[in-house]
């Protein structure tokens, strides 16, 4: 009888033991190491030089912080060391202008030669039918500015995936995918092609937000209610570069030519209260919004840097605070509370809220 009850105990915990570490395994997705061996900084790899930038930046479910480069290809932060994946691990380009975790935990790429997505294990390219895709002239294009160029990426309420590409929009429905002005449920009765979005967001209310971008594009403003799409011009610029979302659910712009406005959901308004601060570019966990300033030539205290705004007050950092000379191209605040500033040159900065580290060679 007491062999039998030890058994019984035995068994109990071996079936606990087993389940808490099964959890655990779920808890740690297994990602595959790129060729390259992880660095405690980023470090240039393929000599793209001082015009190349970080352009986008997301967190993972997991932790790991993700940063796509004009250049040099993706790299993973998984809070001690950078893991480098270019072409050679299954990207397309090394060029990636947009990175979007999945509500399954896919990483998408965006490139300047099409889609890519990681599972965990392995990068694989992603095609959209040429079938659907229509006859484009190349007169606005460039090397770096292709019709298959994946500007913007964005996950809808519903889970379907949409791309704005150099060519136009894409809706992935996690089997196949369709030309959005091609469904004969949309009405366009401006004619819009929505080529070069450079942003795709998603309101409240389960509006789709489009950015419009560089020729060919150039649409300012679009929306998109579920039945129509519209495209508006409120601060006569037909160039917008981002969209950025507030804690009040405002929708904050930026105009390439004309600066910066916000929609409060009735009416725009153009944002007066400082020019020349540079794009709104994120909204952090406290609801401040960061600019990115202008790049700058010189060290003067004050010129260019980031700004952050309060709703009240502006707070700029420069150089001398430790934040680089270069142009800032995107910000990605992480779930610690940190904020990683990716700038020209490759550079990488984080601010923990008192000082900033460089995290680039």
């Amino acid at each position: 009888m007491k062999n039998l009850l030890l058994l019984f105990i035995l068994t109990c915990f071996n079936t606990c033991n087993g389940q808490a570490k099964s959890k655990e395994k779920n808890n740690t997705r297994p990602i595959s190491k790129p060729i390259s061996l992880g660095q405690p900084k980023i470090v240039k790899t393929q000599n793209s030089g001082t015009s190349g930038n970080i352009r986008c930046g997301i967190e993972d479910r997991y932790g790991n912080l993700w940063f796509g480069t004009t250049g040099e290809g993706v790299y993973r932060y998984d809070g001690k060391a950078f893991y480098n994946y270019t072409v050679k691990d299954g990207l397309l380009n090394n060029h990636v202008m947009s990175i979007l975790e999945d509500k399954a935990g896919n990483i998408w790429f965006g490139t300047i030669d099409g889609i890519c997505r990681y599972d965990g294990k392995n990068i694989k390219p992603i095609s959209i039918p040429s079938s659907i895709r229509p006859f484009v002239s190349y007169d606005y294009y460039t090397s770096s500015s292709t019709k298959n160029t994946v500007w913007s990426m964005l996950q809808d309420k519903r889970g379907k995936i949409w791309f704005g590409t150099g060519d136009g929009v894409y809706i992935y429905n996690g089997n196949s995918f369709c030309r959005f002005l091609q469904n004969d449920g949309v009405v366009n009765k401006e004619d819009l092609h929505l080529k070069m979005i450079d942003c795709i967001l998603e309101d409240n209310k389960g509006i789709i937000w489009f950015a419009s971008g560089m020729p060919p594009g150039m649409e300012g403003v679009c929306s998109y209610d579920g039945k129509s799409i519209s495209s508006s011009k409120p601060n006569g610029d037909s160039w917008i570069r981002l969209i950025v979302k507030d804690k009040k659910g405002n929708l904050w712009f930026s105009g390439r030519a004309k600066g910066n406005f916000i929609y409060d959901g009735k009416n725009f308004t153009k944002f007066t209260e400082k020019i020349g601060i540079g794009n709104p570019l994120l909204v952090d966990n406290a609801g401040n919004i960061w600019f990115g300033g202008e790049e700058r030539q010189s060290t003067v205290e004050n010129e260019g840097g980031i700004w952050r705004f309060d709703g009240k007050s502006f707070k700029n950092y420069t150089i001398n605070d430790g934040i680089s000379k270069y142009a800032v191209f995107s910000m990605l605040h992480d779930k610690k509370g940190n904020i990683w500033f990716g700038t020209r040159n490759t550079g990488l900065y984080k601010f923990d809220g008192k000082n900033f580290t460089n995290y680039s060679e």
